[in-house]
């Protein structure tokens, strides 16, 4: 539960302008998740969330290293161990999850805004990863092997 709802979470500040942790709280009622605040306050930290300016001048949520490149190896363990498993054809990557968290990987690998990445593409249970050359899709594929233990 703690993964999916981690996944919702980065979902929904991407989708949305957030501004508070009643408004997030609020926002994962309508996607049928109720939590409670201390644990969308732990969330918040353990997704590494800050708040900053946003166009209108308003605060919302945002991950605090979306703008950095984030390295694989930071890549939250709740949602690392939803990956069953990743294997690659030319120049897509392809990465099985348990079902309903492909998407939280795909927005997990849209932050890292990985050179090598054109773009995901997320079902229920699957992520397609499209790189730039098989050469890109063979190295993000051992990444996530090692990371997975594969």
């Amino acid at each position: 539960m703690k993964s999916k709802r981690q996944g919702k979470i980065l979902e929904l500040i991407k989708k949305y302008d957030i501004e508070t942790q009643d408004e997030l709280i609020a926002r994962l009622a309508e996607a049928g998740i109720s939590a409670t605040q201390a644990t969308i306050s732990r969330d918040i930290r353990e997704l590494k969330l800050t708040k900053v300016t946003s166009e209108s001048g308003k605060y919302k949520y945002v991950r605090s290293n979306a703008h950095s490149g984030v390295s694989m190896a930071k890549f939250n363990t709740s949602i690392l161990e939803s990956i069953t498993s990743a294997d690659y054809s030319l120049n897509d990557l392809v990465i099985k999850t348990i079902p309903s968290m492909a998407s939280a990987i795909a927005a997990g690998i849209d932050d890292m805004d990985m050179r090598e990445v054109l773009g995901c593409v997320a079902g229920d249970d699957c992520v397609i990863v499209i790189t730039r050359t098989e050469e890109d899709a063979a190295f993000l594929c051992r990444k996530f092997r090692e990371l997975i233990k594969l």
